[in-house]
């Protein structure tokens, strides 16, 4: 694993910035539609990605099992998308979204954990 990235799924993008800048105490090192995200200690991000764009991505999140509206993302970033989600997918986890390349240059994958949280398995490209 290269790095490691939080995001959460959030109703309103900029008054979560504002937010976490606050309790941060930091600005956002990136500020986009769609994601702000901040730098965390040892080199974890913090992501904040509207519910809407996520369910865009995804649009059958909403229908994970017992109805979980999944809040929150595990974004790690690997050398090898595929072998990463085929070993969650052994290990139990719900396909969401085969590893493909995104429009934000990433081949990313996507699956949901056991208690419905969103992983995804993501390398630059």
């Amino acid at each position: 694993m290269n790095r490691v990235e939080f995001i959460l799924y959030v109703e309103d993008q900029k008054r979560s910035a504002r937010f976490y800048a606050a309790v941060l105490g930091a600005e956002p090192s990136l500020d986009v539609p769609g994601m702000t995200e901040f730098p965390l200690p040892g080199g974890a991000l913090l992501g904040l990605m509207p519910r809407a764009s996520i369910e865009r991505l995804l649009p059958h999140l909403s229908r994970t099992p017992g109805n979980h509206r999944a809040g929150a993302e595990l974004y790690l970033f690997v050398d090898d998308v595929d072998e990463w989600f085929r070993r969650a997918i052994g290990a139990g986890a719900t396909r969401l979204s085969e590893p493909a390349e995104r429009d934000w240059q990433h081949r990313a994958g996507y699956v949901l954990d056991p208690d419905g949280y969103v992983v995804s398995f993501a390398r630059e490209i």
